[in-house]
């Protein structure tokens, strides 16, 4: 199955669950990963019709991003940030950055926006699984994070990103209802500088059973790229 082949089935599949579910297709927000992957192959992507893509490494991402001879698409940002990276990441004019998972960050963006006042919309990770190899905070105390962050004028809030355990896709299925739980619990809180727009969880091993449990967008990799080959990039 070639790439465009493998996008067709990956959306069949999306219209499919969201037709289950009485949701929408449009509801969904596809974001190809192109983490490892070659500029030619993200070109033929955004040829088949992929129109968000995911890097999770700044250095990556500006190797790559400047040779795309496309340029209709929605640069996302899902790994984890580094606060010495975010000026690097913000010359990439992300369309959203997936992965603030602390006030700390959170300030040190809203610090280097506000040099150039601009804005940004980000979402919050979340540690679902409670993974010390994980970032994200805690579900506990999500909610008073989440109402600082808000006060930081150059950031939007737009969501909330989990990463669901790598073990078998069910084991997360809990993880993911929790996360929509929190999700509505914000969006029905109305806290100001808080939009509640997205839920980014689901990756290639585990999106249908994200999408079962409300997420709407969803990061996939392998499922449209094949393996990665580490150590190769353009």
């Amino acid at each position: 199955m070639n790439l465009q082949n493998r996008i067709e089935h990956l959306q069949d599949e999306l219209r499919t669950i969201c037709q289950s579910q009485n949701r929408s297709f449009d509801e969904i927000t596809l974001i190809a990963v192109t983490k490892t992957h070659p500029v030619e192959l993200i070109e033929t992507a955004l040829k088949a019709g992929i129109t968000h893509i995911g890097e999770n490494k700044v250095q990556e991402a500006m190797r790559k991003l400047p040779m795309l001879i496309s340029k209709n698409y929605s640069f996302h940002f899902i790994g984890h940030l580094q606060s010495n990276k975010i000026n690097q990441l913000l010359s990439l004019k992300p369309a959203l950055i997936h992965s603030i998972d602390s006030v700390y960050l959170a300030q040190k963006l809203h610090l280097a926006l506000g040099r150039t006042n601009r804005m940004q919309d980000i979402l919050i990770q979340i540690n679902s699984s409670e993974e010390e190899s994980k970032s994200g905070m805690g579900f506990a105390e999500a909610e008073a994070a989440i109402s600082e962050i808000a006060c930081f004028s150059s950031l939007r809030i737009r969501g909330l990103m989990t990463i669901g355990k790598l073990d078998e896709p069910e084991i997360s299925r809990p993880l993911f209802r929790q996360m929509k739980e929190l999700f509505e619990h914000l969006r029905e809180s109305n806290l100001p500088g808080v939009r509640m727009d997205y839920l980014s969880m689901g990756m290639s091993h585990d999106y249908k059973i994200a999408l079962e449990e409300g997420a709407n967008m969803v990061r996939i990799g392998s499922a449209i790229f094949g393996e990665r080959t580490y150590g190769v990039h353009n």
